[in-house]
């Protein structure tokens, strides 16, 4: 399956994208109060605290040391040893975080084999994670998201079963974007984004047949 987008975000825009992104989470975490920074994100499991801490986390990654102890720590499993690395750098103080995004907004440092496209998607559903459930607003241009829901929707092992997305078909209505075939489900770019990142609250924003195939795969887990 490809995505179908007239013209995806280059580097250069991807990476000015990422540093816009990175400010605008740090404006939302400088107002929030204690009790908000131990709220539920949408990112299952962690903490508003959680989220921040991944992202200053991204352009400052640990040593290969560090990642190695990880590891193993983590039997090898990706996902956990991206949760065990996030909870113990969330331990330092809210004021430390959001002087480290802020500090590190415009780095353009890759941890580990990823690449600037997959830090596109990651910053920016990041964000949403946080603004989403404290009622607050972070923008995020249609171009990019489209970018970034092309990219997060070709990725699977060891991140998502990329099964998830068989038989459906994910059709913006405020950007020229689809992905897929089958079943249509239909809605803003910013939605659809979150939907193929497994965010479950951005069910209520779209519309169509392949809707309850979708919430269902998202809900089982």
């Amino acid at each position: 399956m490809t995505a179908q987008l007239r013209q995806p975000l280059d580097r250069e825009a991807s990476w000015r994208v990422i540093e816009q992104q990175r400010r605008a989470i740090a404006d939302v975490l400088a107002e929030l109060t204690p009790a908000q920074w131990e709220s539920p994100s949408l990112c299952a499991r962690w903490r508003i605290r959680d989220v921040a801490a991944h992202i200053a986390l991204t352009p400052q990654p640990p040593s290969l040391g560090a990642l190695f102890a990880a590891g193993l720590r983590a039997n090898g499993n990706y996902n956990r040893l991206i949760h065990d690395l996030t909870v113990r750098a969330a331990n330092r103080p809210v004021a430390e975080l959001v002087s480290a995004i802020r500090t590190h907004a415009a780095s353009r440092k890759l941890p580990g084999p990823t690449n600037y496209r997959n830090i596109l998607f990651d910053t920016m559903v990041h964000g949403q994670d946080i603004a989403i459930p404290l009622g607050r607003t972070i923008d995020i241009p249609a171009d990019a998201a489209a970018t970034g829901a092309a990219t997060a929707a070709e990725i699977g092992w060891p991140v998502w079963d990329k099964r998830r997305l068989d038989g459906l078909t994910l059709r913006a209505t405020d950007i020229d974007w689809s992905y897929g075939a089958g079943a249509e489900i239909r809605g803003p770019i910013k939605a659809l984004l979150l939907l193929v990142t497994g965010r479950a609250a951005a069910l209520e924003n779209v519309t169509g047949e392949g809707v309850p195939a979708l919430a269902a795969r998202l809900l089982a887990g």
